[in-house]
């Protein structure tokens, strides 16, 4: 190994550390907790350093622990170690060692990148073990950044943007199974947050209850910006505009963290620390022997970035809303929803800054993926094209029945469903509704359309209304709000005319 002096520099001769969330860290430990969502072990090292390396290894790496984002931290962390796995055997840092592992990455050329920052930053702070010719070689290099928005381009059904139907079935589906309790408060924040704003979830699980403004009769979150790589915890905001119903349903959940704060704090909690309270609160992590604004000073009470992992697992499982692409349950994270705000301002004709700012991008070079090939779904669906993929969307909630005797509240008059051409089933829900009747109706688990119904005259209407809505205004997303719609039309369409095949019906 490499000589080493026998005096560290002396800015960076410290036992520990505090990381940029405010966690203190000590730099000799083998594990390092830089925030409530990232934490590593560093007990590695001595398979592949001596300890003069293993210590200046630490320090330089504490640089990055306390001046940027966890996740930086950690990414740089992770390239480092594969680094030296692949090295090992091999002169740590040397030339041979680092053209070597460029020779492997092939298309991940990128990685580099964050090994050359790491080298340049322990030279740069005066750490002997660097052989002197491997940083002007690798600062001659020009190494090529990782691909960018393949998910967004290729479309794919799996990971890439939502459709409109997709989304709305989403939408409607969280919605209703909250309504039904199949779904608690918090995790249908959850979705509706990421459903209408795109945010990352670090921003989302950030928030406070005094990050929910109204000025006049508009809405607004105030999200601390996220992955600003030299930025502190909630010093940076945007200001996100929202429709009221999801402004009140977040009302709710300040009003419920509230309460259940109350409940664990001696004494209640004061109006002032009550706007200071996480929104989604790891209250688990509450710590009575500590004072209520100290905990509150930093991320430590706020729920892990995972939770909302979590949360869209169950979400996907109990709403199961079916892709008309794919015929499978839609796959929902947080970053699909992103990449479908970025494509629908894309499909509107918005530019790479807009976009940019939508997202909270801090430049444009990713947001370019949404505009240098415009991907574009709203196709002209008509009656054939309905027809064959309603089966796969299966956006009809309801239930078939042959007629009005066999429906729940068969009868009660008051549960049929009128249509231009007469009456197309009943209502199984004795609640009020003020849904549009029948065309709501559609993708509503109470209804129970009957099989003798003038449903194909619905879906023509609906077809031709789509059509009109094209002509007059040109714009396909526009003429497509109706589609999931049509989708649950065919379906029952589709449904009628195998039941009218079988057999019995012959």
């Amino acid at each position: 190994m490499h000589g080493y002096a026998a005096r560290l520099p002396a800015q960076y001769e410290r036992t520990e550390f505090l990381s940029r969330d405010g966690y203190a860290v000590v730099v000799a430990s083998d594990y390092w907790r830089l925030s409530k969502d990232v934490a590593f072990n560093l007990d590695w090292l001595c398979e592949f350093l001596s300890d003069d390396m293993v210590l200046s290894f630490r320090h330089v790496l504490s640089v990055y622990a306390q001046t940027c984002s966890s996740k930086h931290a950690i990414n740089l962390h992770a390239r480092l170690k594969e680094y030296l796995r692949f090295s090992a055997g091999q002169a740590v840092f040397s030339p041979e060692s680092i053209i070597s592992y460029r020779a492997k990455l092939l298309g991940e050329e990128w990685k580099l990148s964050g090994v050359r920052a790491f080298i340049r930053t322990w030279v740069s702070t005066g750490y002997k073990g660097i052989p002197s010719e491997t940083l002007p070689m690798m600062e001659k290099w020009r190494i090529k950044g990782n691909e960018k928005g393949f998910a967004v381009q290729s479309m794919c059904p799996e990971s890439g943007p939502l459709t409109d139907i997709e989304m709305d079935g989403i939408v409607s589906g969280v919605l209703e199974c909250y309504s039904n309790g199949q779904l608690d408060l918090r995790d249908t924040c959850y979705a509706m947050i990421l459903a209408m704003t795109g945010r990352r979830s670090i921003q989302i699980t950030s928030l406070k209850n005094k990050d929910l403004l109204s000025v006049g009769d508009k809405y607004y979150i105030n999200f601390p910006r996220g992955k600003q790589r030299y930025g502190k915890w909630r010093t940076a905001f945007k200001k996100f505009p929202i429709v009221e119903d999801l402004w009140l349903l977040l009302q709710t959940q300040a009003e419920r963290v509230k309460a259940l704060f109350n409940e664990r704090v001696s004494g209640g909690v004061s109006l002032e620390l009550v706007r200071e309270l996480p929104l989604f609160p790891a209250i688990e992590k509450y710590d009575a022997s500590k004072s209520l604004e100290e905990l509150l000073s930093g991320d430590f009470l706020h729920a892990p970035t995972s939770a909302i992992t979590y949360a869209m697992n169950t979400v996907k499982s109990q709403v199961a809303v079916i892709s008309e692409r794919t015929g499978a349950i839609t796959h929902m994270n947080p970053t699909r929803f992103r990449y479908t705000l970025g494509t629908n301002l894309a499909r509107e004709g918005k530019g790479e800054y807009v976009i940019a700012e939508a997202l909270d991008h801090s430049d444009t070079q990713n947001a370019s993926v949404y505009v240098r090939n415009i991907p574009e779904f709203v196709e002209q669906i008509d009656k054939a094209v309905a027809l064959q993929l309603a089966p796969l969307a299966q956006a009809f909630r309801g239930v078939l029945v042959v007629n009005e005797a066999a429906a729940h509240r068969g009868g009660d008059p008051t549960s049929r469903i009128y249509s231009s051409g007469g009456n197309v089933g009943s209502c199984g829900s004795f609640g009020f509704c003020g849904a549009l009747a029948p065309v709501a109706c559609y993708t509503c688990a109470h209804f129970q359309p009957w099989l003798e119904g003038p449903h194909e005259l619905v879906l023509d209407q609906l077809i031709s209304e789509r059509d009109s809505v094209l002509q007059a205004t040109g714009d396909p997303k526009v003429a497509s709000v109706n589609d999931r719609l049509i989708l649950a039309v065919s379906d029952v369409v589709t449904r009628c005319n195998a039941m009218k095949s079988e057999p019995v019906h012959v």
